[in-house]
C-alpha cells in the first residue's frame, strides 16, 4: 500500500520504517527542513535502538522517502497516519493545534476513499474533530481510524514489530480489511488486533499510561513507608509482585517517571475528567506523588550535607528519563540537577547519549559535562545516581574509592546492595531501604 506518515518523531519515523520494512511503499513527511535534511542524508535525528538500520536499508532499497512537502505526501497516500506531537497545554489539556493542522492538510488533498489514522496520543473526541476539519475541505469519501501507539522508548522498533497488542478503533466494518492488511506481519504469533469504537480507542491509550503511572507513584510512598518501618521495599515488591494478580512491572520505587507519556497523558486525563465533571482523584494523587518524588534525592543530598551545598561539588550519573533513550522530557534528572545547583554545590554529569539534550535544552553551561562516568566523581563529595544505565550497574568501587571525597552514594535506582556497599567503607541512600550510613 501507499502509506504517508506525517510527523516525523518517535513515533512517525518507527512506523514508517516498520511498515516500510514489510513491503510497503511509505512517504515520512514533515515541515522542519532540518530534520528531513538530516533524514536524507541517513542521519536519525533520535536515539532509538535498530532504527536507524531499519531507516538505512528501507531507504536504500526505495520503500522509504522523506520529504517537506506535506502536500503532495497527502494526496498520494491510500493509508495516511498523523503523528505529530501534542504537547500539554498550560491547563494540562492536550495541545490539538497540530493535529488539526494536518487534518486540514489532508483535507485540502485527500485521495478518493483514504484512511486517515490518528496514531498520535489524544484525548477521547479527537477523531470526531479530525473528520469535521477534514469535511471542512472535501467532499471525497474517507474513513477515520484511532490507532494508539503503545511503544517504550528504548525498545520502540521491537515494540512495533512484535507488538503484545495493536487497538483499532473504526467507525464502521468497511475499513477493517484494511487495517488487518496493515498489522497481519506484526500479529502472526497470536498477539491480538483488537477492533473497537473509536473513543475506547482513544481512552484505552491514556488509561493504560495512567494505570503504569499510577503503579510508579503508589511504590514510590511503599517506599517512603519502608524507610520510616525498616522494611525493604525490595522484598516488598517480591512478595506483592509474585500475586499474579498484580505482577511484577513497573512495582521499582525510584527518583519518578518522566518522559513524554506519563507525565503529559496522566494530565491530559485528568482534564478530560473535568471537562466531563468527573475528578479523577486518584490520578491526581499519581501527579503530585511523582512531583513530589523527583525532589526525593535532593532532599536526601541537603539531609546528609546540611542545607547550604556551597563548596560542594556532586557527581549525577544519568540524565535521560530512561536507559536506551537521549530523551530528557520531565526527567528527573532535571528536578534534581536544578535544586542542587539551587542549594549552591556545583555538578558534572554523565549520560551516554543524552548529553547534547543536556546542554541544549536544560542546563546549558552550570554544569561540567563529562566523557565518562568516573570523570564526573573525580574531586566529586558524593555520587547520585538517576538513570538506570547498565554501565552504571557493575561500577569499579577501587576507582570510586580514589576519586569520591566522601564516599557517598546516593541511589534513585536502587541498584546495589546496602551491605556491599557498607562493607566496601561507602555511606549509601538507596530508595525504601535502609541507608548506610
Amino acid at each position: 500500500m501507499d502509506v504517508t506518515v506525517i510527523g516525523t518523531g518517535y513515533v512517525g519515523l518507527v512506523v514508517g520504517a516498520c511498515l516500510a520494512e514489510t513491503g510497503h511503499r511509505v512517504v515520512c513527511a514533515d515541515v522542519d527542513e532540518g530534520k528531513i535534511e538530516r533524514l536524507e542524508r541517513g542521519e536519525v535525528p533520535i536515539f532509538e535502538p535498530g532504527l536507524d538500520r531499519l531507516l538505512e536499508r528501507n531507504t536504500r532499497e526505495n520503500r522509504l522517502r522523506f520529504t517537506t512537502d506535506v502536500d503532495a505526501a497527502a494526496a498520494r497516500g491510500e493509508v495516511l497516519f498523523i503523528a505529530v506531537g501534542t504537547p500539554p497545554d498550560e491547563d494540562g489539556s492536550a495541545d490539538l493545534q497540530h493535529v488539526l493542522s494536518v487534518a486540514g492538510t489532508i483535507g485540502r488533498n485527500l485521495r478518493e476513499g483514504a484512511v486517515v489514522i490518528t496514531k498520535s496520543t489524544v484525548p477521547v473526541g479527537t477523531a470526531r474533530r479530525v473528520r469535521e476539519e477534514i469535511e471542512r475541505w472535501t467532499e471525497v469519501p474517507f474513513h477515520v481510524c484511532s490507532n494508539p501507539e503503545f511503544l517504550k522508548e528504548g525498545s520502540a522498533v521491537d515494540d512495533f514489530m512484535r507488538p503484545d497488542r495493536v487497538v483499532c478503533g473504526i467507525e464502521t466494518d468497511a475499513v477493517r480489511p484494511i487495517l488487518q492488511e496493515l498489522y497481519e506481519p506484526f500479529v502472526r504469533t497470536g498477539n491480538p488486533l483488537l477492533f473497537m469504537d473509536i473513543p475506547s480507542a482513544e481512552l484505552t491509550k491514556y488509561a493504560a499510561n495512567a494505570m503504569l503511572a499510577t503503579r510508579i507513584s503508589f511504590m514510590n510512598q511503599v517506599a517512603a513507608l519502608c524507610e520510616a518501618t525498616g522494611a525493604d521495599v525490595t522484598h516488598v515488591r517480591h512478595g506483592i509482585g509474585s500475586d499474579p494478580r498484580i505482577g511484577s512491572s513497573f512495582l521499582f520505587a525510584g527518583a519518578g517517571y518522566g518522559g513524554s507519556c506519563f507525565p503529559k497523558d496522566v494530565r491530559a486525563l485528568i482534564r478530560t475528567g473535568d471537562e466531563q465533571g468527573i475528578d479523577l482523584s486518584i490520578l491526581r494523587a499519581v501527579h503530585e506523588a511523582n512531583d513530589r518524588q523527583k525532589r526525593l534525592l535532593v532532599e536526601k543530598v541537603l539531609g546528609h550535607f546540611g542545607r547550604d551545598l556551597a563548596g560542594r561539588r556532586l557527581a549525577v550519573w544519568g540524565l535521560a528519563f530512561k536507559p536506551e533513550t537521549d530523551d530528557m522530557r520531565e526527567a528527573p534528572s532535571i528536578e534534581i540537577v536544578e535544586g542542587l545547583l539551587e542549594a549552591g554545590a556545583s555538578v558534572a554529569v554523565h549520560d551516554p547519549v543524552a548529553m547534547e539534550v543536556a546542554r541544549a535544552r536544560h542546563f546549558g553551561d552550570r554544569v561540567d559535562y563529562c566523557d565518562d562516568e568516573y570523570e564526573a566523581c573525580v574531586g566529586a563529595d558524593a555520587l547520585v545516581i538517576v538513570t538506570e544505565w547498565l554501565q552504571y550497574r557493575r561500577p569499579s568501587w577501587e576507582r570510586l574509592s580514589d576519586t569520591l571525597l566522601e564516599r557517598t552514594v546516593f541511589d534513585g535506582r536502587n541498584l546495589f546492595e546496602p551491605r556491599r556497599l557498607g562493607d566496601r567503607g561507602f555511606r549509601y541512600y538507596p530508595i525504601g531501604r535502609e541507608a548506610v550510613e
